[in-house]
Protein backbone atom coordinates (compact mmCIF):
# COMPACT_ATOMS: atom_id res chain seq x y z
CA UNK A 1 0.00 0.00 0.00
CA UNK A 2 1.76 3.33 -0.78
CA UNK A 3 2.02 6.28 1.46
CA UNK A 4 -0.71 8.27 0.01
CA UNK A 5 -3.38 5.52 0.07
CA UNK A 6 -2.78 4.77 3.28
CA UNK A 7 -2.93 8.46 4.36
CA UNK A 8 -6.35 8.76 2.59
CA UNK A 9 -7.56 6.38 4.61
CA UNK A 10 -6.28 7.68 7.78
CA UNK A 11 -8.46 10.61 7.07
CA UNK A 12 -11.10 9.21 5.84
CA UNK A 13 -11.84 6.85 9.09
CA UNK A 14 -11.33 10.53 10.87
CA UNK A 15 -13.73 11.92 8.35
CA UNK A 16 -16.49 9.34 9.26
CA UNK A 17 -15.94 9.14 13.17
CA UNK A 18 -16.59 13.39 12.77
CA UNK A 19 -19.73 12.72 10.47
CA UNK A 20 -20.82 10.38 12.96
CA UNK A 21 -19.92 12.69 15.85
CA UNK A 22 -22.39 15.43 14.06
CA UNK A 23 -25.02 13.24 13.82
CA UNK A 24 -24.92 12.47 17.95
CA UNK A 25 -24.91 15.99 18.42
CA UNK A 26 -28.14 16.91 16.86
CA UNK A 27 -29.99 13.91 18.25
CA UNK A 28 -29.56 15.79 21.75
CA UNK A 29 -32.43 17.40 22.81
CA UNK A 30 -32.97 20.69 24.62
CA UNK A 31 -34.14 18.85 27.80
CA UNK A 32 -31.61 16.61 27.67
CA UNK A 33 -28.36 17.52 30.11
CA UNK A 34 -25.18 16.47 29.09
CA UNK A 35 -23.05 14.41 31.37
CA UNK A 36 -20.11 17.10 31.01
CA UNK A 37 -21.30 20.90 31.29
CA UNK A 38 -19.22 24.38 30.38
CA UNK A 39 -20.92 27.70 31.56
CA UNK A 40 -19.01 30.99 29.95
CA UNK A 41 -19.64 34.11 31.86
CA UNK A 42 -20.05 36.21 28.39
CA UNK A 43 -20.70 39.59 30.36
CA UNK A 44 -17.52 38.71 33.19
CA UNK A 45 -14.61 39.35 31.04
CA UNK A 46 -12.61 41.48 32.19
CA UNK A 47 -8.76 40.36 31.91
CA UNK A 48 -6.78 40.38 28.89
CA UNK A 49 -5.04 37.19 27.41
CA UNK A 50 -1.51 38.48 26.52
CA UNK A 51 -0.25 37.73 23.37
CA UNK A 52 3.17 36.85 24.99
CA UNK A 53 1.04 33.56 27.07
CA UNK A 54 2.11 32.24 22.79
CA UNK A 55 5.42 33.12 23.20
CA UNK A 56 8.64 30.65 22.16
CA UNK A 57 11.96 29.81 23.00
CA UNK A 58 14.99 29.04 21.18
CA UNK A 59 18.29 28.71 22.82
CA UNK A 60 21.69 26.70 21.44
CA UNK A 61 21.14 23.64 22.07
CA UNK A 62 21.23 21.07 19.16
CA UNK A 63 19.68 22.04 15.64
CA UNK A 64 17.43 24.83 16.91
CA UNK A 65 19.77 27.59 15.56
CA UNK A 66 22.04 26.10 13.53
CA UNK A 67 20.34 24.14 10.82
CA UNK A 68 16.66 24.80 12.46
CA UNK A 69 16.82 28.99 12.04
CA UNK A 70 20.74 29.56 11.25
CA UNK A 71 21.82 28.39 7.53
CA UNK A 72 24.25 31.07 6.49
CA UNK A 73 23.76 33.77 3.45
CA UNK A 74 25.84 31.04 1.52
CA UNK A 75 23.47 28.16 2.04
CA UNK A 76 21.41 26.92 -1.19
CA UNK A 77 18.36 26.95 1.39
CA UNK A 78 16.27 29.79 1.04
CA UNK A 79 17.03 32.33 3.15
CA UNK A 80 16.84 36.31 4.17
CA UNK A 81 20.54 37.39 5.76
CA UNK A 82 21.35 33.05 6.38
CA UNK A 83 17.88 33.06 8.56
CA UNK A 84 15.96 30.30 6.80
CA UNK A 85 12.79 31.61 5.31
CA UNK A 86 10.42 28.78 5.15
CA UNK A 87 10.93 28.72 9.51
CA UNK A 88 10.15 32.53 9.45
CA UNK A 89 6.96 32.43 7.13
CA UNK A 90 5.68 28.89 9.14
CA UNK A 91 6.27 30.78 12.59
CA UNK A 92 4.60 34.50 11.38
CA UNK A 93 1.35 32.30 10.73
CA UNK A 94 1.61 32.00 14.68
CA UNK A 95 1.20 35.69 15.04
CA UNK A 96 4.09 34.68 17.02
CA UNK A 97 4.14 37.61 20.14
CA UNK A 98 8.11 37.24 21.52
CA UNK A 99 10.98 34.46 20.98
CA UNK A 100 13.46 34.04 24.17
CA UNK A 101 16.97 33.44 23.59
CA UNK A 102 20.02 32.12 23.96
CA UNK A 103 19.11 29.95 26.77
CA UNK A 104 18.65 28.23 28.95
CA UNK A 105 21.13 27.01 30.30
CA UNK A 106 23.42 28.23 27.60
CA UNK A 107 22.68 31.87 28.64
CA UNK A 108 24.67 31.45 31.85
CA UNK A 109 27.86 30.61 30.31
CA UNK A 110 27.62 32.89 26.70
CA UNK A 111 29.42 35.93 26.51
CA UNK A 112 28.08 38.27 24.00
CA UNK A 113 30.94 40.17 22.87
CA UNK A 114 32.33 36.54 21.07
CA UNK A 115 29.08 37.37 18.75
CA UNK A 116 29.47 39.95 17.53
CA UNK A 117 31.78 41.91 14.64
CA UNK A 118 32.84 39.98 11.51
CA UNK A 119 31.61 36.15 11.46
CA UNK A 120 35.24 34.73 10.35
CA UNK A 121 37.00 36.44 13.24
CA UNK A 122 34.70 35.39 15.95
CA UNK A 123 36.14 33.17 18.92
CA UNK A 124 34.89 29.69 18.88
CA UNK A 125 33.66 28.30 22.74
CA UNK A 126 32.57 24.65 23.84
CA UNK A 127 28.65 24.18 24.66
CA UNK A 128 29.51 22.24 27.89
CA UNK A 129 25.85 21.97 28.51
CA UNK A 130 24.47 20.30 25.07
CA UNK A 131 26.65 17.96 23.71
CA UNK A 132 29.93 19.58 23.81
CA UNK A 133 30.22 20.53 20.65
CA UNK A 134 31.95 23.45 19.12
CA UNK A 135 29.60 27.02 19.42
CA UNK A 136 31.21 28.86 16.38
CA UNK A 137 29.20 32.23 17.38
CA UNK A 138 28.09 32.64 13.71
CA UNK A 139 24.63 33.75 14.91
CA UNK A 140 24.91 36.41 17.44
CA UNK A 141 23.25 39.54 18.77
CA UNK A 142 22.94 40.78 15.34
CA UNK A 143 21.59 37.58 14.08
CA UNK A 144 18.77 37.21 16.85
CA UNK A 145 17.64 40.39 16.60
CA UNK A 146 17.17 40.58 12.40
CA UNK A 147 15.38 37.46 13.23
CA UNK A 148 13.17 39.08 15.72
CA UNK A 149 12.66 41.50 12.95
CA UNK A 150 11.68 39.38 10.36
CA UNK A 151 9.51 37.30 12.68
CA UNK A 152 7.78 40.54 13.85
CA UNK A 153 8.14 39.73 17.44
CA UNK A 154 9.30 41.17 20.51
CA UNK A 155 12.74 40.45 22.03
CA UNK A 156 13.23 38.53 24.63
CA UNK A 157 17.16 38.03 25.99
CA UNK A 158 18.60 36.04 28.47
CA UNK A 159 21.39 37.82 30.77
CA UNK A 160 24.26 35.95 32.02
CA UNK A 161 24.60 35.70 35.72
CA UNK A 162 25.85 32.50 36.30
CA UNK A 163 29.63 32.90 34.57
CA UNK A 164 29.52 36.56 33.08
CA UNK A 165 29.80 39.77 35.00
CA UNK A 166 28.16 42.97 35.72
CA UNK A 167 29.85 45.34 33.59
CA UNK A 168 29.00 42.42 30.87
CA UNK A 169 25.63 42.70 31.59
CA UNK A 170 25.45 46.30 31.34
CA UNK A 171 27.48 46.85 28.48
CA UNK A 172 25.10 44.43 26.56
CA UNK A 173 22.23 46.33 27.02
CA UNK A 174 24.37 49.63 26.51
CA UNK A 175 25.17 47.88 23.01
CA UNK A 176 21.90 46.94 22.00
CA UNK A 177 19.32 49.93 23.29
CA UNK A 178 21.57 53.10 22.98
CA UNK A 179 21.39 55.79 20.81
CA UNK A 180 23.58 57.94 22.59
CA UNK A 181 27.76 58.45 21.82
CA UNK A 182 29.70 55.82 24.10
CA UNK A 183 31.72 53.07 23.44
CA UNK A 184 29.48 50.65 23.11
CA UNK A 185 26.90 52.29 20.69
CA UNK A 186 29.61 53.20 18.33
CA UNK A 187 31.13 49.72 18.36
CA UNK A 188 27.12 48.44 17.26
CA UNK A 189 27.47 50.74 14.85
CA UNK A 190 30.99 49.71 13.58
CA UNK A 191 29.45 46.75 13.21
CA UNK A 192 26.79 47.64 10.87
CA UNK A 193 23.36 48.55 12.96
CA UNK A 194 23.01 52.29 12.83
CA UNK A 195 19.80 52.79 15.22
CA UNK A 196 19.18 50.85 18.16
CA UNK A 197 16.85 47.53 18.65
CA UNK A 198 14.11 47.60 20.91
CA UNK A 199 14.48 45.05 23.44
CA UNK A 200 11.57 44.45 25.48
CA UNK A 201 12.13 41.61 27.98
CA UNK A 202 15.50 40.96 29.68
CA UNK A 203 16.19 37.97 31.98
CA UNK A 204 18.95 38.29 34.80
CA UNK A 205 20.12 35.02 34.86
CA UNK A 206 18.40 31.36 33.69
CA UNK A 207 17.64 28.40 36.30
CA UNK A 208 20.00 29.91 38.75
CA UNK A 209 19.34 27.55 41.38
CA UNK A 210 20.44 24.57 39.26
CA UNK A 211 22.87 24.89 35.17
CA UNK A 212 23.12 28.80 36.01
CA UNK A 213 25.18 28.62 39.01
CA UNK A 214 23.69 26.02 41.53
CA UNK A 215 22.94 28.85 43.81
CA UNK A 216 20.79 29.04 47.08
CA UNK A 217 17.62 31.49 46.90
CA UNK A 218 19.14 33.97 49.01
CA UNK A 219 22.43 34.31 47.51
CA UNK A 220 20.90 34.56 44.07
CA UNK A 221 18.41 37.48 45.87
CA UNK A 222 21.32 39.47 46.16
CA UNK A 223 22.87 38.88 42.89
CA UNK A 224 19.50 39.68 41.14
CA UNK A 225 19.19 42.81 43.38
CA UNK A 226 23.19 43.80 41.89
CA UNK A 227 22.36 42.89 39.01
CA UNK A 228 19.59 44.50 37.80
CA UNK A 229 21.14 47.60 38.72
CA UNK A 230 22.95 47.68 35.70
CA UNK A 231 20.03 47.10 33.35
CA UNK A 232 19.34 50.42 32.45
CA UNK A 233 16.82 52.04 30.00
CA UNK A 234 18.61 54.08 27.28
CA UNK A 235 17.03 56.12 24.35
CA UNK A 236 13.62 55.57 25.26
CA UNK A 237 13.92 51.72 25.66
CA UNK A 238 11.79 50.05 28.57
CA UNK A 239 12.87 46.73 29.55
CA UNK A 240 10.67 44.34 31.42
CA UNK A 241 13.37 43.33 34.08
CA UNK A 242 12.73 39.28 34.36
CA UNK A 243 13.92 37.78 37.87
CA UNK A 244 15.12 33.93 37.44
CA UNK A 245 12.36 32.07 39.63
CA UNK A 246 11.78 28.34 40.50
CA UNK A 247 12.04 25.20 38.46
CA UNK A 248 8.61 23.45 38.85
CA UNK A 249 7.42 22.91 42.60
CA UNK A 250 10.10 25.21 44.97
CA UNK A 251 8.15 27.30 47.05
CA UNK A 252 10.99 28.69 48.95
CA UNK A 253 12.29 29.83 45.65
CA UNK A 254 10.04 32.14 45.16
CA UNK A 255 8.91 32.95 48.69
CA UNK A 256 12.32 34.72 48.70
CA UNK A 257 12.47 36.43 45.89
CA UNK A 258 9.37 38.17 46.69
CA UNK A 259 10.51 38.99 50.13
CA UNK A 260 14.07 40.65 49.16
CA UNK A 261 12.91 41.85 45.50
CA UNK A 262 9.88 42.64 44.59
CA UNK A 263 11.05 46.57 44.49
CA UNK A 264 13.22 45.47 41.52
CA UNK A 265 11.79 43.40 39.35
CA UNK A 266 8.93 43.67 36.59
CA UNK A 267 8.39 39.65 36.75
CA UNK A 268 9.82 36.45 37.68
CA UNK A 269 10.30 33.10 36.23
CA UNK A 270 8.79 29.65 36.19
CA UNK A 271 10.01 26.87 34.78
CA UNK A 272 7.74 23.36 34.53
CA UNK A 273 8.70 20.48 32.33
CA UNK A 274 6.55 16.96 31.93
CA UNK A 275 6.79 13.54 30.73
CA UNK A 276 4.76 10.04 31.47
CA UNK A 277 5.61 7.57 33.46
CA UNK A 278 9.40 8.06 33.13
CA UNK A 279 11.82 9.59 35.27
CA UNK A 280 14.65 12.67 34.28
CA UNK A 281 17.00 9.19 33.31
CA UNK A 282 14.84 7.73 31.10
CA UNK A 283 11.73 10.16 29.97
CA UNK A 284 10.25 7.74 27.53
CA UNK A 285 9.65 7.40 24.11
CA UNK A 286 8.20 10.18 22.26
CA UNK A 287 6.10 7.80 20.13
CA UNK A 288 6.44 4.31 21.34
CA UNK A 289 3.72 4.31 24.12
CA UNK A 290 0.72 2.96 25.53
CA UNK A 291 -2.76 4.23 27.50
CA UNK A 292 -0.62 3.91 30.71
CA UNK A 293 1.90 6.87 29.28
CA UNK A 294 -0.87 8.79 28.16
CA UNK A 295 -2.99 8.78 31.09
CA UNK A 296 0.49 9.74 33.18
CA UNK A 297 1.44 12.61 30.64
CA UNK A 298 -2.35 13.64 30.84
CA UNK A 299 -2.11 13.72 34.80
CA UNK A 300 1.28 15.49 34.98
CA UNK A 301 -0.02 18.08 32.78
CA UNK A 302 -3.10 18.95 34.51
CA UNK A 303 -0.91 19.66 37.81
CA UNK A 304 0.12 22.83 36.08
CA UNK A 305 -3.26 24.44 37.67
CA UNK A 306 -2.12 23.78 40.91
CA UNK A 307 1.27 24.79 40.33
CA UNK A 308 0.15 28.27 39.08
CA UNK A 309 -2.10 28.61 41.88
CA UNK A 310 0.07 28.17 44.23
CA UNK A 311 2.75 30.52 42.95
CA UNK A 312 0.16 33.43 42.36
CA UNK A 313 -0.79 32.64 46.06
CA UNK A 314 2.87 33.96 47.68
CA UNK A 315 2.93 36.14 44.85
CA UNK A 316 -0.14 37.88 45.99
CA UNK A 317 1.01 37.88 49.54
CA UNK A 318 3.87 40.16 48.71
CA UNK A 319 2.21 41.97 45.67
CA UNK A 320 -1.54 42.10 46.20
CA UNK A 321 -1.49 45.13 43.67
CA UNK A 322 -0.38 42.38 41.16
CA UNK A 323 2.11 44.50 39.30
CA UNK A 324 4.78 41.50 39.16
CA UNK A 325 3.97 38.99 35.97
CA UNK A 326 4.69 35.28 36.33
CA UNK A 327 6.30 34.89 32.96
CA UNK A 328 6.14 30.29 32.47
CA UNK A 329 9.06 30.93 30.20
CA UNK A 330 10.15 27.59 29.53
CA UNK A 331 7.64 24.92 29.41
CA UNK A 332 6.74 21.82 27.78
CA UNK A 333 7.07 18.15 27.39
CA UNK A 334 10.41 16.32 27.47
CA UNK A 335 11.23 12.65 26.13
CA UNK A 336 14.29 10.77 25.04
CA UNK A 337 16.21 11.79 22.60
CA UNK A 338 14.93 9.85 19.36
CA UNK A 339 16.87 6.73 18.58
CA UNK A 340 20.47 7.59 16.05
CA UNK A 341 20.47 11.21 17.07
CA UNK A 342 23.22 13.11 19.19
CA UNK A 343 23.17 12.88 22.52
CA UNK A 344 22.43 15.88 23.93
CA UNK A 345 21.18 17.53 21.22
CA UNK A 346 17.21 16.65 22.41
CA UNK A 347 15.54 16.05 19.32
CA UNK A 348 12.17 14.59 19.75
CA UNK A 349 9.07 14.18 17.46
CA UNK A 350 5.86 15.44 18.62
CA UNK A 351 2.67 13.21 18.74
CA UNK A 352 -0.79 13.96 19.22
CA UNK A 353 -0.43 13.95 22.88
CA UNK A 354 1.95 16.25 22.87
CA UNK A 355 -0.50 18.27 20.89
CA UNK A 356 -3.59 17.60 23.61
CA UNK A 357 -0.75 18.35 26.29
CA UNK A 358 -0.54 21.68 24.74
CA UNK A 359 -3.83 22.72 24.55
CA UNK A 360 -4.08 22.19 28.61
CA UNK A 361 -1.14 24.02 29.60
CA UNK A 362 -2.39 27.29 27.09
CA UNK A 363 -6.05 26.61 28.85
CA UNK A 364 -4.16 27.16 32.33
CA UNK A 365 -2.31 29.87 31.18
CA UNK A 366 -5.16 31.93 29.34
CA UNK A 367 -7.33 30.97 32.67
CA UNK A 368 -4.73 32.31 34.40
CA UNK A 369 -3.80 35.37 32.47
CA UNK A 370 -4.45 38.01 35.52
CA UNK A 371 -0.59 36.81 36.34
CA UNK A 372 0.27 35.30 33.89
CA UNK A 373 1.49 37.85 30.95
CA UNK A 374 4.38 35.47 29.33
CA UNK A 375 4.78 31.63 28.17
CA UNK A 376 6.99 30.16 26.25
CA UNK A 377 7.13 26.33 24.90
CA UNK A 378 10.58 25.29 24.50
CA UNK A 379 11.61 24.88 21.51
CA UNK A 380 10.72 26.43 18.62
CA UNK A 381 12.87 24.32 16.30
CA UNK A 382 14.01 20.44 16.72
CA UNK A 383 14.56 20.35 20.08
CA UNK A 384 11.88 19.43 22.97
CA UNK A 385 8.07 20.14 21.71
CA UNK A 386 9.06 21.89 18.83
CA UNK A 387 6.79 24.09 16.35
CA UNK A 388 8.79 23.03 13.20
CA UNK A 389 11.40 20.13 12.70
CA UNK A 390 14.02 20.47 9.79
CA UNK A 391 16.02 17.78 7.49
CA UNK A 392 18.35 19.75 5.34
CA UNK A 393 16.41 21.91 2.71
CA UNK A 394 13.14 19.97 4.31
CA UNK A 395 10.75 21.52 6.93
CA UNK A 396 7.87 20.09 8.86
CA UNK A 397 5.31 21.49 11.47
CA UNK A 398 4.83 19.38 14.33
CA UNK A 399 1.00 18.56 15.90
CA UNK A 400 1.84 21.07 18.56
CA UNK A 401 2.40 24.43 15.83
CA UNK A 402 -1.19 23.68 15.09
CA UNK A 403 -1.86 23.77 18.34
CA UNK A 404 -0.92 27.26 18.50
CA UNK A 405 -2.33 28.17 15.43
CA UNK A 406 -5.53 27.30 16.58
CA UNK A 407 -5.57 28.63 19.76
CA UNK A 408 -3.94 32.63 18.07
CA UNK A 409 -7.46 33.62 18.23
CA UNK A 410 -6.74 34.34 22.15
CA UNK A 411 -4.48 36.49 21.42
CA UNK A 412 -5.26 39.99 23.04
CA UNK A 413 -8.58 38.92 23.92
CA UNK A 414 -10.56 39.28 26.97
CA UNK A 415 -10.59 36.16 28.99
CA UNK A 416 -14.22 34.93 29.96
CA UNK A 417 -14.82 33.15 33.48
CA UNK A 418 -16.07 30.02 33.42
CA UNK A 419 -17.46 26.96 34.84
CA UNK A 420 -16.63 23.54 34.11
CA UNK A 421 -18.20 20.44 35.20
CA UNK A 422 -17.04 17.16 33.36
CA UNK A 423 -16.87 13.29 33.71
CA UNK A 424 -13.63 11.95 34.84
CA UNK A 425 -11.26 10.00 32.52
CA UNK A 426 -10.17 6.94 34.34
CA UNK A 427 -7.52 4.29 34.00
CA UNK A 428 -6.40 1.59 36.23
CA UNK A 429 -7.65 2.90 39.02
CA UNK A 430 -7.00 6.15 38.57
CA UNK A 431 -8.92 8.68 37.61
CA UNK A 432 -8.21 12.79 36.27
CA UNK A 433 -10.86 15.39 34.66
CA UNK A 434 -11.42 14.17 30.97
CA UNK A 435 -11.80 18.05 29.59
CA UNK A 436 -9.98 21.35 29.66
CA UNK A 437 -11.34 24.50 28.31
CA UNK A 438 -11.05 27.98 28.16
CA UNK A 439 -12.92 31.14 26.51
CA UNK A 440 -12.12 34.85 25.15
CA UNK A 441 -13.86 37.61 23.25
CA UNK A 442 -11.84 39.37 20.95
CA UNK A 443 -11.95 43.01 19.60
CA UNK A 444 -15.29 42.49 17.21
CA UNK A 445 -17.44 40.72 19.69
CA UNK A 446 -16.81 36.96 18.63
CA UNK A 447 -16.20 34.67 21.31
CA UNK A 448 -13.87 31.96 20.83
CA UNK A 449 -13.56 28.76 22.83
CA UNK A 450 -10.77 25.84 23.34
CA UNK A 451 -11.86 22.49 24.75
CA UNK A 452 -9.57 19.28 25.22
CA UNK A 453 -10.83 15.93 25.28
CA UNK A 454 -8.43 14.43 27.38
CA UNK A 455 -10.01 11.05 27.08
CA UNK A 456 -8.15 8.56 24.00
CA UNK A 457 -11.57 5.93 24.66
CA UNK A 458 -14.33 8.10 25.06
CA UNK A 459 -16.05 10.77 22.97
CA UNK A 460 -16.95 13.59 24.89
CA UNK A 461 -21.05 14.85 24.97
CA UNK A 462 -20.56 18.95 25.88
CA UNK A 463 -23.24 21.25 27.22
CA UNK A 464 -22.00 24.21 26.75
CA UNK A 465 -24.17 27.52 27.77
CA UNK A 466 -23.21 31.49 27.33
CA UNK A 467 -24.29 33.13 29.90
CA UNK A 468 -24.70 36.71 28.84
CA UNK A 469 -24.84 36.04 25.01
CA UNK A 470 -26.81 34.48 22.46
CA UNK A 471 -25.38 32.04 19.88
CA UNK A 472 -25.87 32.89 16.34
CA UNK A 473 -23.16 31.27 13.96
CA UNK A 474 -20.50 28.33 15.45
CA UNK A 475 -18.37 26.70 13.57
CA UNK A 476 -15.08 25.04 14.53
CA UNK A 477 -11.64 23.25 13.66
CA UNK A 478 -10.43 20.34 15.26
CA UNK A 479 -7.08 18.42 15.75
CA UNK A 480 -7.21 14.43 16.49
CA UNK A 481 -6.25 11.59 14.49
CA UNK A 482 -7.00 7.86 15.05
CA UNK A 483 -4.29 6.33 16.83
CA UNK A 484 -2.58 8.01 20.21
CA UNK A 485 1.05 8.20 18.33
CA UNK A 486 0.26 9.91 15.32
CA UNK A 487 2.72 12.60 14.09
CA UNK A 488 4.05 13.84 11.43
CA UNK A 489 6.85 12.89 9.39
CA UNK A 490 9.31 13.92 6.12
CA UNK A 491 7.33 11.42 4.21
CA UNK A 492 4.17 12.10 5.52
CA UNK A 493 3.82 15.63 6.58
CA UNK A 494 0.48 16.34 6.94
CA UNK A 495 -0.85 12.93 8.95
CA UNK A 496 -2.06 15.19 11.93
CA UNK A 497 -3.70 18.17 10.95
CA UNK A 498 -6.52 20.24 11.55
CA UNK A 499 -9.72 19.91 10.08
CA UNK A 500 -13.29 21.46 10.44
CA UNK A 501 -15.20 20.80 12.72
CA UNK A 502 -19.62 20.80 12.23
CA UNK A 503 -20.86 18.63 15.27
CA UNK A 504 -22.32 21.27 16.74
CA UNK A 505 -26.38 22.37 17.67
CA UNK A 506 -27.47 25.62 18.75
CA UNK A 507 -30.44 25.81 21.01
CA UNK A 508 -31.17 28.92 22.71
CA UNK A 509 -28.17 29.96 24.27
CA UNK A 510 -26.78 26.62 24.58
CA UNK A 511 -24.04 24.88 22.19
CA UNK A 512 -24.72 21.15 22.37
CA UNK A 513 -21.28 19.05 21.15
CA UNK A 514 -19.54 15.63 20.87
CA UNK A 515 -16.13 15.75 20.70
CA UNK A 516 -14.11 12.80 19.11
CA UNK A 517 -11.36 10.92 22.35
CA UNK A 518 -7.81 12.86 22.35
CA UNK A 519 -8.69 15.75 20.48
CA UNK A 520 -8.88 19.52 20.66
CA UNK A 521 -11.40 21.61 19.50
CA UNK A 522 -11.35 25.31 18.89
CA UNK A 523 -15.16 26.84 18.65
CA UNK A 524 -15.55 30.38 16.95
CA UNK A 525 -19.39 31.66 18.37
CA UNK A 526 -21.09 35.10 16.39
Amino acid sequence: MTTGILHKLVWLNVALLLAGISQAATEISSEQEAANRLIIYVDQGKDTIAPEIYGHFAEHLGRCIYEGFWVGEDSPIPNVRGIRKDVVEALRKLNIPVLRWPGGCFADEYHWKEGIGLRAQRPSMINTHWGMVTETNAFGTHEFLDLCEQLGCEAYVAGNVGSGTVEEMQDWVEYMTSDVDSEMTNLRRKNGRDKPWRVRYFGVGNENWGCGGNMTAEYYADMYNRYQTYVRNYSGNRIVKIACGPGSVNYHWIEVMMQRCRNRMDAISLHHYVRGTGNWTRKGSATKFDEKDWFALMKNTLFIYELLDKNIEIMDKYDHRRRIDLFVDEWGTWWDEEPGTKRGFLYQQNTLRDAVSAGIFLNAFNEHCYRVRMANIAQTNNVLQAMALTKGEKMIVTPTYHVFEMYKVHQGATYLPSDLTCNAYRYEGQQVQSLSASASKDKSGRIHISICNLDPNQPADIDCELQGAQPENVSGRILTAVKMNSHNTFEQPDAVKPAAFNAVDVQGKKILTTLPPMSIVVLSVE
